[in-house]
């Protein structure tokens, strides 16, 4: 006989607040996270043209740190992290050797030796075990620090100048990709210029029994400004918008890099070897002729909205498949991210539908991302 134990969901260290702000909650990786605490389009436009607010302390974080920490990372990840700069960041992707994609990360470089690799919260366990495992041979130390840690984000157009209240950090000299150390509020914190709603932002890693301070702190800074709580419904629809993928939708273990349109971020040309380099060679090579299914922006025409997993249709045969689909708050209309069949992908190309439970809906093929801020 065997029977499963379900282990009690995390608490992140603003849970009380999340509750005390009426936060419909739900589980996520694991972890009891705020999914919308009122209305999410309503959150989602405070994003869009003010600002919102965030516990994104589910998050993963594992530190490498040593005299090889860098040459580690460029070997376990596909991009060049030796080349990262210090107080810089870089977006890259942890591979299987057969190049099939474990998850997507960033990584900061906090010192000259000492990195963080930030990973998704259904994934931390499995890049904290492959980073453990890639670690033989090299002098370097993989830490898991996902209990050292709360992380806070701030995004919208607004949110610059809320957080200039409330640190003198040079936020202005603070480019999209960068982090540095500095004090919000009181409270030390390493502030990112990084998010994943589209717009201009910041998170802020702080030790947990800080965050509910710098939560307060933000919300009163913010108030005049309109910064709103936002849960993980809206952050959905913001990535969505902004065409930014999601592990276990566009990327997952059966896709590459390449296959996700996003070879970009392997790097070749780095120094020595590294995990799914042969397999990913190859990958290259078949996106080069001609790729299976491309990665595409899908319009509806009428108001039912596409789900992941649901068919893309043309002339009576499916031709893809969608990945994620919401309606759209700021377009006005249900969009659609999905990989289709590439005599498919061409923006504007006819014909192409959505099975909705049995109704073939018109949907239009558009360019990536839907929404792009205005500088």
């Amino acid at each position: 006989m065997s029977s499963s134990v379900s282990r009690p969901l995390r608490h992140t260290a603003l849970d009380a607040v999340h509750r005390s702000l009426g936060a419909t909650m739900t589980d996520f990786a694991g972890w009891d996270m705020p999914l919308r605490y009122g209305s999410e389009r309503d959150e989602h436009v405070a994003v869009r043209t003010r600002a919102g607010l965030f516990d994104l302390s589910h998050m993963g974080e594992i530190t490498v740190t040593g005299p090889q920490a860098a040459a580690l990372l460029n070997f376990a990840l596909v991009g060049n992290i030796a080349s990262v700069g210090v107080g810089r960041a870089r977006y890259t992707m942890i591979c299987r050797a057969d190049g099939g994609i474990l998850d997507d990360l960033i990584v900061y470089r906090l010192a000259d030796t000492e990195y963080m690799v930030v990973a998704n919260a259904s994934n931390a366990q499995v890049v904290l075990d492959a980073l453990t495992e890639r670690a033989a041979g090299f002098d370097a130390e993989v830490r898991d620090d996902r209990d050292a840690y709360a992380l806070l984000a701030i995004q919208g157009p607004e949110s610059s100048g809320i957080l200039k209240s409330l640190t003198d950090a040079d936020l202005d000299g603070l480019k999209y990709y960068a982090g540095l150390p500095g004090t919000v509020a009181g409270v030390p914190a390493l502030i990112a210029r990084t998010g994943y709603t589209g717009e201009d932002g910041f998170e802020l890693f702080v030790k947990p029994e800080h965050a509910v301070e710098l939560w307060q702190a933000l919300t009163e800074a913010g108030a005049g400004a309109g910064l709103v709580a936002c849960g993980l419904s809206c952050r959905d629809t913001l990535r969505l918008e902004a065409g930014m993928p999601l592990y276990g939708h566009e990327l997952t273990t059966g896709l590459t890099p390449f296959d996700a349109g996003l070879g970009r971020v392997v790097k070749f040309e780095k120094e020595g070897d590294f995990v799914g380099r042969e397999a990913l060679l190859a990958a290259a090579g078949r996106a080069e002729q001609a790729p299976p299914r491309v990665l595409v922006g899908l319009v509806a025409e009428g108001r039912r909205v596409p789900r992941a997993g649901y068919s893309v249709v043309s002339g009576g045969e499916v031709i893809g498949e969608v990945t994620s689909g919401a309606p759209s708050p700021t377009l006005g209309k249900p969009i659609a991210m999905a990989y289709v069949d590439a005599a498919h992908a061409a923006p504007g190309t006819a014909g192409v539908g959505v099975d909705i439970r049995g109704s073939h809906e018109p949907f239009e093929v558009v360019a990536l991302p839907f929404y792009k801020r205005q500088k």
